[in-house]
């Protein structure tokens, strides 16, 4: 049975907003801007997703607002404090305790975690040069889909995945690039 595992890192958040702790940093323009593209990617290309888990820090929230303007669509997210800051392995927790009702899961949280988890699923023989541009970097705003070979999200195991998209906002609009060039 294949489960598919989206990874949805959060947008460009602000550090000039003067908020007292990091998990309260909103996103900025270009933030919201890259979030709201990669929304309409996904329904461009009929992603779906048939339950989310995401941090709860604010940028999080924001990003999942702009998207859902992109997808047009709504979505009710599990709000799950572990995948804040989260190591690959705390992520790997995070999806055995899945409801194998879902098949089709969205976690939106945060680097480097998200990057290492693909690194972990999706072993390295290679022959992806997907994963490769996951080396190169996971930028803010990119989003990873992985189909993992498990009959149960109990299953998750390090190499149980084969990576089958990841784009980036650059790729969808150059303005939305590295800001240096």
């Amino acid at each position: 049975m294949t489960f598919t595992l989206t990874l949805f890192r959060h947008a460009k958040s602000s550090w000039d907003d003067s908020v007292p702790r990091d998990f309260d940093r909103p996103l900025n323009k270009r933030g919201e801007k890259a979030a709201i593209t990669m929304g309409t990617w996904v329904k461009r290309n009929g992603l779906v997703f048939d339950h989310v888990v995401a941090s709860p820090a604010v940028r999080v929230i924001d990003t999942i607002d702009q998207f859902v303007k992109g997808t047009g669509g709504r979505m009710d997210p599990h709000w799950d404090r572990r995948i804040y800051l989260a190591s690959s392995a705390t992520l790997m927790d995070v999806l055995r305790d899945q409801s194998d009702e879902h098949k089709n899961l969205l976690m939106v949280g945060h680097n480097p975690g998200m990057e290492d988890l693909v690194f972990d699923l999706c072993p390295d023989d290679g022959t992806s040069p997907l994963r490769d541009l996951v080396w190169e970097k996971y930028p803010t705003a990119a989003i990873a889909r992985m189909e993992l070979n498990i009959d149960h999200w109990a299953d998750v195991e390090r190499s149980c995945g084969q990576l089958t998209h990841f784009i980036r906002p650059r790729d969808l609009d150059p303005d939305l690039g590295p800001e240096d060039e």
